[in-house]
């Protein structure tokens, strides 16, 4: 690298305040004048008191505007954990860094934090081998003395090291009963090393079968050879399967890995929840062997970190993991795939809260790559840009087995409590699980909790009080307030029907141990396994639950969201869905979508082996549209329905929508400040193009207090993305200004160190410069950004 002292390395500091968030200027030392590069990790004094911070070298320069005798020097590099350099390649990092901190509007430290977030170090395993120093003509001389004195054990070893030149020490003193000291001996006389090798743990703990090819049918066949040959003639696209449940879409998604990987490239393959993991993992192991590996939160930092070194070194083709498997540091991918890509657990809800589809994208197209999305109910921002042609479209129209999708039966729970019927289960549904247990086959009851926001609803005619501006239900807070988290909209409470005079009003509640306890007072031979978050905490209980219930060992499986995306249980004949309402009326405008996509996914759980399948969605809401294309699994018929509504409104995908929450200690501090952006925005001179977009609030977020900061959010409507990001742009060139130091306060952008105010820490931990109690209107808050939000703050 540098060849004198008065090369200088730019240098992003790992400090998350946006007052902090450009290059600054460090001298580079001559000890790592040599080894210093792009990418490089360091440790620098900053502030007064020269604290060391680390931070990341972005490039180099032989200029700077500072003198060179107040330039301070780099203290030393950090020596990269497994899999955690940048350094293989480092332009890729900073520019995928660079372009995540643009769109999503995060600082460049939190950016490159993102990428590299899962790398954490873990402790590395070390494994003593015993390894043979003769060659095959010496080590026979040596054996046969072995074998004239009768030194069995030695000779034992000897024997093996000559078949294989290296064995794990646990295997010598285990399975071959070779003592420690007999291996001593033989080390001091030269026959053998003892050494210590670092041993990478692989978290696939299963043997691959035989299998290694499938049968295809004409559609899939035709899905693999369009999306190959893109990718063959250098110009890869990105493309939607959508299929029905159990079109096959698990098969498409292989045969076009395996036909990347043989082109040697490798591939990632990201699945929404852990849970899918132990039935995804099994079958890709079944055809890459153990040339795929899986990374999730069950993982220790240990085994995780083993994971990326395989990755980088070339030990394996495949990854499969949930959004941070994007990450993985492999030399060239080919091939991302974003398997029930509508799922929300693909947008990251922390600073940089991007949304997975975007960045695989951006990381498709830089090392020109495919990006291949499934799901049986597409994300309408996916299918609105298929249908505009922006992305290429395929469908899979039918079962892979033959078989025909579910019979679903709609139950208007009015009518039950019209009928004196306060169970949790409809009589429909009590009937059809007695009916599955006489025959001997499973049934999954499936608790309709995501998306609940404490709304209160009547469960005699099913009124649910909503926002008038902004079609979301109302959310129930504790001093009896129905509150919209858009525009700030509030009325009381009710103890009686506005609609229908009933007194049977309550806020919506469900708890899976309830359900699981009146399941087994009504049903009480029944196998019954539960899984929600309480019995899936230990490491492995996903799989040992699903495992068990693969295995019929229960007959009913009782749980939340996490049991009805993408599993195949053939003895799976019926499928209850309890409380349908609960998502139905979240206080979001995705609601309806977020119901729609539950429903169908959960209804396709049933009748996927050779029994036909029922399905029973138990509602106070039946005629409601996404009730009612759920039913009909007609995916077509609620898109352009729900599309109709985000036109009128101006919500995503036919509009873009930016979310910017000002949080502060100081209550009055964020109102003013959140209003102060409103003005800004109002009166600046934006761009002819970045006209017509729209402002709403400043209101109070969904939890207006956490952890003792206020928070306010601002929601900005426009057509054009670009629009927002200018947007984004103004407020943060109007709080930059804010928190301009104080006069007389020296501070260079060349120069970092004691030209700058030492840091204040918040009472969360987080960093903010400046003066403890600045005058102006931002130093003491703290914005954040959301575009597209999937969840109001």
């Amino acid at each position: 690298m540098a060849e004198n002292r008065e090369k200088y390395a730019q240098v992003i500091l790992d400090i998350s305040a946006r007052g902090l968030d450009r290059p600054f200027t460090y001298r580079i030392p001559d000890a790592l004048a040599d080894t210093l590069r792009a990418g490089s990790i360091v440790m620098v004094p900053f502030g007064a008191g020269n604290v060391l911070r680390k931070g990341y070298v972005t490039g180099f320069t032989d200029r700077t505007a500072v003198a060179p005798e107040k330039i301070k020097e780099i203290d030393s590099e950090i020596e990269p954990s497994r899999g955690y350099s940048m350094e293989d390649n480092s332009e890729f990092y900073l520019r995928l860094a660079a372009w995540m901190k643009n769109r999503y509007g995060s600082t460049m430290a939190t950016a490159l934090r993102t990428v590299l977030a899962s790398r954490k170090p873990g402790k590395i395993r070390e494994l003593r081998q015993i390894r043979l120093l003769l060659n095959t003509e010496e080590g026979i001389r040596q054996l046969h003395i072995y074998e004239q004195k009768h030194q069995t054990a030695r000779a034992r070893l000897l024997k093996e090291l000559l078949e294989v030149p290296a064995l794990p020490w646990t295997l010598v003193t285990t399975r071959l009963h070779v003592s420690a000291s007999a291996i001593q001996a033989m080390k001091r006389a030269g026959v053998v090393s003892v050494d210590t090798v670092q041993e990478l743990r692989n978290p696939v703990n299963v043997s691959p079968s035989s299998r290694t090819g499938m049968e295809l049918s004409p559609a899939q066949k035709q899905i693999v050879d369009t999306v190959v040959s893109d990718f063959d003639s250098g110009s890869p696209s990105v493309s939607l399967i959508h299929g029905v449940t159990g079109s096959g879409k698990t098969e498409v998604y292989i045969s076009i890995i395996r036909q990347i990987c043989a082109r040697g490239r490798q591939a990632i393959m990201l699945i929404p929840e852990i849970s899918l993991s132990f039935q995804t993992l099994m079958r890709f192991y079944s055809h890459f062997g153990d040339r795929v590996s899986v990374v999730n939160s069950s993982l220790s930092d240990a085994e995780r970190a083993d994971q990326w070194e395989r990755a980088r070194r070339g030990e394996i083709d495949v990854i499969i993991g949930p959004r941070s498997a994007l990450f993985t540091p492999f030399a060239n991918p080919g091939v991302i795939v974003i398997d029930e890509e509508h799922e929300h657990s693909y947008k990251n809800e922390s600073m940089p809260k991007y949304q997975t589809r975007e960045v695989a994208e951006e990381i498709a197209r830089m090392h020109g790559a495919l990006l291949v999305l499934g799901s049986a109910t597409p994300s309408l921002e996916s299918y609105w840009r298929a249908e505009r042609g922006q992305i290429r479209l395929f469908r899979l129209r039918e079962r892979l087995t033959g078989g025909a999708l579910p019979a679903v039966r709609t139950v208007d729970m009015r009518e039950e409590l019209k009928r004196g019927n306060k169970s949790i289960l409809s009589a429909a549904l009590h009937e059809k699980i007695s009916d599955r247990l006489k025959k001997g086959q499973q049934s999954m009851l499936f608790i309709n909790r995501r998306g609940y926001a404490g709304f209160v609803s009547c469960r005699s005619c099913g009124y649910v009080v909503k926002c008038p501006h902004c079609d979301v239900s109302l959310s129930l807070h504790g001093n009896g307030r129905l509150v919209c988290h858009y525009c700030g909209y509030e009325r009381p409470s009710f103890r009686t029907c506005p609609e229908c005079g009933s007194r049977y009003v309550l806020a919506m509640r469900a708890g899976t141990e309830k359900i699981e306890e009146q399941l087994r007072l009504t049903f009480p031979d029944a196998r019954i396994l539960r899984m929600d978050a309480d019995t899936t905490r230990r490491k492995g209980s996903y799989e040992k639950i699903l495992s068990a219930f693969s295995s019929e060992e229960a007959d009913i499986l009782l749980g939340t969201q996490m049991i009805v995306k993408g599993h195949d249980f053939p003895g799976v004949t019926l499928v209850g869905i309890l409380m349908a309402d609960l998502s139905l009326y979240g206080d979001d405008y995705r609601a309806a979508e977020r119901t729609f996509q539950l429903l169908t996914q959960a209804a396709g759980r049933a009748g996927r082996g050779t029994e036909p399948g029922d399905v029973v969605i138990q509602t106070y809401q039946p005629e409601h549209y996404a009730i009612r294309h759920a039913a009909n699994q007609d995916y077509i018929g609620f898109y352009e329905e729900e599309i109709a509504y985000r036109r009128l409104l101006r919500y995503p995908p036919a509009a873009h929508m930016m979310a910017v929450q000002i949080q502060s200690e100081d209550e009055d501090a964020a109102l003013r400040a959140a209003n102060e952006i409103r003005r800004s925005l109002t009166l600046a001179p934006l761009p002819p193009q970045a006209a017509g977009f729209q402002i709403i609030g400043p209101s109070g977020a969904s939890l207006k207090k956490i952890r003792d900061l206020y928070r306010f959010v601002l929601y900005i409507k426009a057509e054009k993305y670009d629009t927002l990001i200018q947007c984004r742009e103004q407020i943060e060139l109007l709080t930059a200004q804010e928190r301009q130091p104080a006069a007389g306060l020296k501070d260079s952008p060349g120069s970092p160190g004691a030209l700058h105010q030492p840091e204040k820490m918040t009472r969360q931990g987080k960093a903010r410069s400046g003066p403890a109690a600045g005058g102006n209107l931002f130093r003491k808050t703290e914005i954040q950004f959301d575009f597209d939000p999937i969840n109001p703050f």
